[in-house]
């Protein structure tokens, strides 16, 4: 198992078939369903799309300052900054913000500050570079919000600074013209989820009369829609409809007959670059193919190749920039593995007490590269991760969160350790002297312990239903689920799970990094891929019964589309007898059982109806006797399912609770006595089975 853990969400028939008779595909309406949808109209509220989404960008709290400064630069020639963040946020909300004061008339020009250089946010040596030449006003996106000081050192200059961001805020704002930011405390916005690029837009729609916001919408939507994947905002309200305008125009640039946009040119050849054509343009691909390769450039200390690129109307030239930017993302990923190798072993050799959160701290380690690498740590020990790149006596960390963890409140309460720090709940950064690297270790563990208390997380993956049959994996049902879509944080791909697969055929496919397997359940074979994952290291063999967690997928070969199933974990199936047998005895014992437990021991009137006709067609008299495995066998056969030892045992303590049958248990044999009846019994209304709904809709652990 690569999670401890899979917690599968309620499932509700009833809201299911509403959904269902209100028009939705089944596979699509069990995901609603699974994700407390229940209703025609909560499923229209879903689906919802249009401008209507969007909120007047004045109800902003300091937009108004913001638009009448920029105004006046704008009338009175004055040289403009935007002063950006290196990551795919801030590239992107630079490249908008330029591109929309440049079409206003501006003397704009931009700064990214060097990653591993300047680090993150405004300093003082780039704001004075800017004042000698010429800037007056300086406008920020997606950084500034806790630029207190900084912003003071302008002002002592003579520069002006409108801040836009979208990250925490601190009690003490800092004294710029305007500050921008839907997390301030006094700002009524409607849709705080904003990205840093999200806040650009608002400024640029603002600055123009209402009669051009429309085409100045489309124009920017793929860069915002871009930099909302990237940075993993939720993909619901604003952001939803900003993504969905930016895909569909995105979409475009391979079909000039549709209108290409010209300055798309950059996207566009980084697109091809990395086989868009193909694919086709997702949500999906924007995280996990473009926002990569941009993200290279700040991470590799060449940020200002992301923004060139993404300005550039000339397609020569934004060939060359994405080839560019294809070659610092390999550079990357290699050092990124040398990296995450040596942390993994130091921290095996850690004392348990320092695994609450992990602080690492190495003086050769690449600043830029360390915040993915701490994200992979987290997932892999189910705990923050503060990785800090040692430079002399200081240190510049990166931090990720898991679980929940707000890791902003705990950078505040171990300020004093820190010389600056900044960013969000799950994801942060700071700078630190070597000195206090170990207090801020010791202390850092206690506080997440004293934080989760008994409770500490473990890596859970949540999977939206369990398909009892693979009849509901067709190709028109897998199709529909694009629906759904677009997919991100809010609005996760659809992930499911299916129990007491058999392994027909195991291979190794792409270099032998990935794992492709041939999977047989009630007749019906499937295809499987498991990226990252080898059989040695899921402890799968041929023939072996499996469990999946899954999102399924058309896969289109030579012609022929064909379900395949992507999967997220694999674990020895629930259906083995011997973990049969335990679910069994933890449920007689009395201990508390998970929904997914509950749900796998709960009878179905089918499993009711073959083991009575199994005990009536071999009953000597009035009298069955067998093993249990002998009767389970029996009782798939006759139904046509999964055997499941547990829920067989179950239907022979329920019909012994309303007294159809007595039953004797000495292992292996099964001794059974039929009862005479009259009238007829609702086995739904025992104790056992009215337990067992329970469970199902109670704790998920």
């Amino acid at each position: 198992m690569k999670y401890e853990k899979w917690d599968i969400a309620t499932h509700a028939p009833s809201a299911e078939e509403t959904l269902v008779a209100a028009g939705l595909p089944r596979l699509a309406a069990v995901v609603l369903s699974a994700r407390g949808i229940e209703t025609e109209e909560e499923a229209a509220a879903f689906f919802e799309d249009g401008p209507q989404l969007l909120s007047d960008p004045m109800a902003m709290k300091d937009m108004d300052a913001a638009v009448k400064r920029i105004q006046t630069a704008l009338a009175q020639k004055e040289k403009i900054a935007v002063y950006g963040d290196y990551d795919v946020d801030g590239v992107t909300a630079t490249c908008l913000l330029v591109r929309c004061l440049r079409s206003l008339g501006a003397d704009c020009t931009f700064y990214i500050p060097d990653r591993l250089e300047e680090g993150y946010g405004l300093n003082q040596d780039a704001i004075e570079a800017l004042y000698h030449q010429g800037v007056s006003l300086m406008v920020t996106v997606d950084c500034g919000i806790t630029a207190v000081n900084e912003v003071q050192y302008a002002k002592k200059l003579g520069m002006d600074v409108v801040i836009t961001d979208h990250h925490e805020c601190k009690d003490i704002l800092p004294r710029a013209v305007a500050v921008v930011d839907p997390h301030r405390r006094d700002c009524t916005y409607p849709f705080p989820h904003l990205a840093g690029v999200g806040v650009a837009l608002k400024l640029a729609l603002a600055l123009l009369p209402e009669s051009e916001r429309k085409n100045a919408f489309l124009n920017y939507a793929p860069l915002t829609a871009v930099g909302t994947v990237a940075d993993v905002m939720s993909l619901t309200g604003e952001n939803r409809f900003i993504l969905r305008t930016g895909l569909q125009i995105l979409t475009t640039c391979f079909h000039p007959q549709k209108g290409n946009m010209p300055q798309e040119a950059g996207l566009k050849q980084l697109m091809i670059e990395t086989g868009f054509e193909k694919r086709g343009v997702t949500s999906t691909g924007i995280g996990f193919m473009l926002a990569p390769r941009l993200n290279a450039a700040g991470r590799m200390g060449k940020a200002n190749l992301a923004v060139e690129l993404l300005l550039t109307e000339d397609e020569q030239k934004a060939e060359a920039l994405a080839e560019e930017l294809c070659a610092l993302n390999r550079e990357r990923q290699a050092i990124e593995l040398s990296i995450y190798e040596q942390a993994v072993s130091r921290i095996e050799a850690m004392p348990e007490s320092l695994k609450a959160a992990l602080v690492l701290e190495n003086d050769a380690w690449h600043q830029g590269v360390v915040g993915i690498v701490a994200s992979r740590l987290a997932e892999k020990y189910s705990c923050p991760v503060l990785m800090i790149c040692l430079d002399g006596d200081k240190g510049k960390g990166s931090c990720r969160s898991y679980g929940g963890f707000n890791l902003f409140e705990a950078l505040e309460q171990n300020a004093d350790l820190l010389e600056s720090f900044g960013g969000h709940a799950l994801a942060a950064g700071f700078t630190i002297a070597k000195e206090n690297i170990e207090a801020l270790r010791i202390r850092m563990n206690a506080y997440v312990r004293a934080y989760w208390g008994d409770t500490s997380p473990v890596s859970t993956l949540k999977v939206d239903a369990i398909l009892q049959h693979p009849d509901m994996l067709t190709t028109e049902q897998v199709e529909a689920l694009s629906i759904l879509e677009p997919h991100g944080a809010g609005n996760p791909k659809p992930l499911f799970c299916m129990m007491g697969l058999q392994i027909t055929s195991l291979s190794h496919v792409g270099d032998g990094r990935h794992l492709k397997l041939r999977l047989s359940k009630e007749g019906r074979q499937m295809n499987a891929i498991f990226f990252s994952a080898t059989a040695g290291e899921m402890k799968v063999r041929l023939g072996g019964q499996i469990d999946i967690a899954f999102s399924p997928q058309i896969n289109e070969f030579r012609g022929q589309r064909n379900v395949q199933l992507v999967l997220s974990d694999l674990r020895p199936s629930i259906f083995n007898e011997e973990i049969q047998r335990t679910l069994y005895h933890k449920y007689k014992s009395g201990a508390p059982l998970t929904r997914e437990e509950a749900w796998l021991m709960t009878p179905t009137r089918a499993d009711f109806v073959g083991v009575w006709r199994s005990i009536k067609q071999q009953a000597r008299g009035i009298e069955y006797c067998d093993t249990l495995i002998n009767l389970s066998k029996n009782v798939a056969r006759i139904c046509g399912q999964q055997e499941a030892l547990a829920r067989i045992m179950i239907c022979l303590d329920v019909l012994e609770e309303c007294r159809l049958i007595r039953l004797q248990k000495r292992e292996p044999q099964l001794t059974i006595q039929i009862n005479e009846c009259k009238g007829k019994v609702d086995l739904e209304q025992s104790h056992i089975m009215i337990a067992l709904r329970q469970w199902q809709v109670g704790p998920s652990n």
